[in-house]
């Protein structure tokens, strides 16, 4: 989930927190990079099914605070064991903020609520139109994100599979129009927020594994003050909704983010951000095989499209700068 990060932020990586350095400090691991890639595509597609779990027994709010939380935590024991101190600056620390609401705060949150009353299958087909979106919006705000034809194409054919998903010839009748916008909202925050990070802090001194997890702590701040306002302290801790949000923070948010970084390094952002078009068939796989979401044709036909026309959106210039 929502989101790969690379060390040079483009609108085609959707991370659940963005990137926001130009250099990446991540060291290689002995575990080869399919595996790796295999894990992370898993831990991501999943992320869906622990929001739906977390949701059963905490409020969104506290779901999205639990997973910045986590997040957070795990960010800041990797930085604690090299030894590697948060990034300095009031400048950086204000545009954190910003990159915080929009990256983490308002779509974990927002993917939350969605989950109150759509699929987490649908959920994780709604975060593929990611790219749809950034695509779109860096036609006004990237000057040097030139169209072209295929992107243009590819676009059109994504919404086609958005409007496929939803059964858009029945009258969207078996979807819940709430959930199903609060989630589009949620994916349409993602390249909003890559285009505040390309343009105030993409060359910020740091490693990327500082500066996220200085932005999931000022999440963390920010969403313990939205829950203390409209939210009650739960009563109670149930085992597997705890434990769901966790993992959420912990792995899918935390770790995983981690992961991503080395995958970076290794084989190059191109490579390394195909794991987006993994997790809408892993989130819906699980959805259906562990929850016992239903399936109807139109679902997974319409994934298909959509994630044809990210991949579309994301093809580049022949005559371009290769990613890697």
């Amino acid at each position: 989930m929502s989101a790969p990060a690379t060390p040079r932020p483009t609108l085609s990586t959707p991370a659940p927190a963005a990137t926001t350095s130009t250099a990446t400090t991540a060291r290689p691991t002995g575990l080869d990079w399919r595996l790796r890639f295999a894990l992370l595509s898993i831990i991501w597609g999943f992320s869906f099914l622990l929001i739906k779990v977390g949701t059963e027994a905490y409020a969104p709010f506290q779901v999205a605070l639990g997973r910045v939380f986590f997040g957070a935590l795990a960010l800041l024991t990797v930085l604690l064991v090299r030894r590697e101190g948060l990034p300095r600056g009031r400048r950086t620390w204000a545009h954190l903020t910003v990159a915080a609401l929009l990256l983490n705060t308002a779509p974990f949150s927002l993917f939350a609520y969605a989950e109150l009353s759509i699929p987490s299958s649908l959920a994780g087909i709604c975060n593929a139109t990611s790219p749809l979106w950034g695509m779109a919006l860096s036609l006004v705000a990237l000057s040097e994100d030139r169209p072209t034809r295929r992107r243009f194409a590819g676009l059109g054919l994504g919404f086609l599979g958005v409007l496929t998903v939803l059964g858009a010839w029945q009258g969207f009748s078996g979807v819940d129009a709430k959930g199903t916008a609060l989630a589009l909202l949620a994916s349409l925050c993602y390249p909003i927020g890559w285009i505040y990070v390309r343009r105030t802090l993409a060359s910020t001194p740091g490693s990327p594994v500082a500066l996220t997890g200085a932005q999931l702590l000022v999440s963390t701040l920010q969403l313990l003050l939205v829950s203390s306002l409209f939210t009650s302290a739960p009563t109670s801790f149930p085992l597997w909704p705890t434990l769901s949000v966790i993992a959420l923070g912990a792995l899918g948010t935390g770790m995983a983010l981690q992961m991503q970084y080395g995958l970076v390094t290794e084989v190059g952002p191109t490579t390394a951000q195909m794991v987006t078009y993994f997790i809408p068939v892993i989130a819906t796989t699980a959805g259906v095989a562990l929850l016992g979401e239903q399936l109807h044709w139109n679902t997974p036909v319409g994934a298909a499209i959509v994630l044809i026309g990210a991949a579309l959106t994301q093809a580049r210039r022949a005559s371009g700068p290769a990613d890697a």
